[in-house]
């Protein structure tokens, strides 16, 4: 694959993908939401469907699909999330004990329980959680919680399809995984990017593989975690349709600090902020004082007449950059918060030369006070 590759078209590009893990044994992609990641990992796993043979055990939006909840309305009593008996994934279910499988995995990251039923005419898993020392059954989990459990069985069965004594999932040769969680703060980012890699890089492991992500923080811990794996940004050129391979083959993959910070002015653009933000705002604060050969991120806050030495909206990063952040549940900034946030990272970005193409409609700085 050549650097700056430009391919026609989604089915192109997964056909180079296929043909460069002939050599390599893990591919990870980079790549803004919009640019047609799950799209991708569906043209790659179509191309290894000939009949009723698959080669190709993949995780994306579809993959959430074959999960989907009966609440019970009439007696609000047994909720349970029901799964796609049709779909080859759940093929283990009766023989390979995925309870067990699941479990373990789980609790690195929930504190609720469930059990899986496939003895009725429907296929379902009830959740039941602790609570003042009794167990209350059949509850509703969060979404964060749920896309969790799924991600959990995923990586469950991606072990059954490692072990070569398992005959159910002996038809898997590539694992394609897609933006396996959202909404994650970096420490869970972290959490989750170092699991999958020390799962991947397991000795046993013959599996080839793709990750793509628009995740920059899991994408670099992907980076570090697998230094040998190929590395390339994905961008989609808008005007003819086609799509450019850039690879990535620095010591700090795709600047990350750069790509963060596009991440945020889409979040501040589209009002999504939530309180991990300062984290990351912290973060390219502190890489760009960095490179300029400063101590502290101070130095990169834009001094006010009333002011002069930025110390007040130092204060707040300082503060709101320390916050303890849930993995299930994300939570929105104060409306005063947006503001200085808004206005923190709007003066970065009229102060320093950034590629203004990665910014699109950039606003003029906002002032303290306005949402």
């Amino acid at each position: 694959m050549k650097p700056g590759q430009t391919v026609a078209d989604l089915t192109a590009l997964a056909t180079l993908l296929r043909a460069e893990l002939e050599a390599k044994k893990t591919i990870l992609l980079y790549a803004y939401n919009g640019t047609g990641k799950t799209r991708l990992s569906m043209a790659f796993k179509d191309m290894g469907k000939q009949g009723e043979a698959r080669d190709t055990l993949y995780f994306n939006a579809f993959t959430e699909d074959l999960f989907h909840w009966n609440n019970d309305l009439a007696d609000d009593s047994d909720r349970r999330l029901l799964l796609n008996r049709d779909s080859r994934f759940f093929q283990g279910l009766f023989e390979l004990e995925m309870d067990n499988r699941i479990r373990p995995l789980l609790r690195r990251y929930a504190d609720f329980d469930f059990r899986i039923d496939t003895q009725g005419a429907e296929w379902a898993v009830r959740f039941s959680r602790l609570v003042d020392g009794q167990t209350v059954d059949n509850i509703k989990v969060s979404r964060g919680e749920e896309n969790i459990f799924i991600w959990c069985f995923f990586l469950a069965v991606v072990e059954l399809a490692m072990d070569p004594e398992i005959e159910a999932y002996q038809w898997v040769k590539y694992l394609y995984i897609d933006d396996p969680i959202s909404s994650l703060d970096e420490h869970n980012a972290i959490a989750v990017a170092n699991h999958l890699a020390q799962l991947l890089k397991r000795q046993d492991n013959k599996l080839k593989t793709v990750i793509s992500t628009h995740h920059t923080l899991f994408f670099n811990v992907l980076c570090n975690e697998m230094g040998k794996a190929r590395r390339y940004v994905v961008n989609k050129q808008s005007a003819s349709g086609s799509y450019l391979l850039r690879p990535e083959d620095g010591d700090t993959p795709f600047f990350h600090h750069v790509a963060a910070l596009a991440e945020l002015y889409q979040a501040m653009q589209e009002d999504r902020l939530f309180t991990h933000h300062f984290n990351m705002l912290r973060t390219i604060l502190e890489k760009t004082a960095s490179f300029h050969g400063h101590k502290n991120f101070s130095v990169c806050i834009k001094q006010d007449d009333d002011d002069p030495d930025g110390i007040l909206h130092t204060r707040l990063i300082n503060i709101l950059s320390h916050g303890n952040y849930s993995l299930y549940e994300p939570q929105q900034m104060l409306d005063e918060n947006k503001a200085y946030f808004k206005k923190i990272l709007n003066d970065f970005l009229n102060r320093y030369p950034f590629n203004p193409d990665l910014f699109p409609q950039a606003p003029e700085a906002a002032t303290a006070g306005t949402s």
